[in-house]
C-alpha cells in the first residue's frame, strides 16, 4: 500500500498563515493541489500535458477534516493517493503531516477532492484511456465500486 502513496513536501510560508499565526484553512486545499499535481507529474503526466489534450479537471467536490494546526516554517508532508477512477472523474485523498521531534509524524489534516473531466467548453468528456491506463496501477482500493478495474481496462469496461 505504501507504494501507492505519493509524498510531496512544503515549508509553510509566512503568507500561508492568518492573524492567529496558523495556516489559513483555505490553504489546505492549495496543499492538496500541490500534492495532486506532483503526483500526476511524477506518475502520469503534467497537468499542462492534459490541458494540451483539450481537457481540464476542475474540482467538483472537496472535503477537509482538520486535526491540528500547521504554523509558519513547519515542514509539511503531503501524502496523495488516487482513491477513485471513473470514466468521467477521478478522486484523490490526502493526508497532511508534520514531523514531530523524534516521534511519528502528526496528522494535521486529511481530505479528498473529486475532479470531473471536461473539455474547454465545459462538457463532460471521458478521461483519455492512455491517462487512465497510467493511473490504474496507483489506484488504492481497486475493489471498491464504481471503478475501472485494471484487468478490464483494455476492454474499456466501466463498472457501475
Amino acid at each position: 500500500m505504501d507504494e501507492l502513496i505519493h509524498r510531496s513536501h512544503h515549508r509553510v510560508l509566512y503568507g500561508d498563515t492568518d492573524a492567529a499565526a496558523v495556516v489559513y484553512n483555505a490553504n489546505y486545499l492549495r496543499y492538496f493541489e500541490l500534492g495532486r499535481t506532483e503526483f500526476m507529474r511524477d506518475q502520469v503526466c503534467s497537468y499542462r500535458d492534459i490541458e494540451q489534450l483539450g481537457i481540464v479537471l476542475p474540482v467538483t467536490e472537496c472535503h477537509v477534516r482538520f486535526k491540528a494546526p500547521a504554523r509558519y516554517d513547519d515542514l509539511l508532508t503531503i501524502e496523495t493517493t488516487l482513491t477513485g477512477l471513473k470514466k468521467f472523474s477521478c478522486t484523490f485523498s490526502y493526508r497532511i503531516l508534520r514531523e514531530e521531534d523524534g516521534s511519528k509524524p502528526r496528522l494535521l489534516a486529511q481530505g479528498f477532492t473529486t475532479h470531473a473531466s471536461v473539455n474547454r467548453e465545459g462538457k463532460l468528456t471521458p478521461l483519455p484511456t492512455d491517462i487512465t491506463g497510467k493511473l490504474l496501477p496507483f489506484l488504492a482500493n481497486p475493489s471498491l465500486p464504481p471503478r475501472i478495474r485494471k484487468e478490464e481496462h483494455d476492454q474499456e469496461v466501466l463498472i457501475k
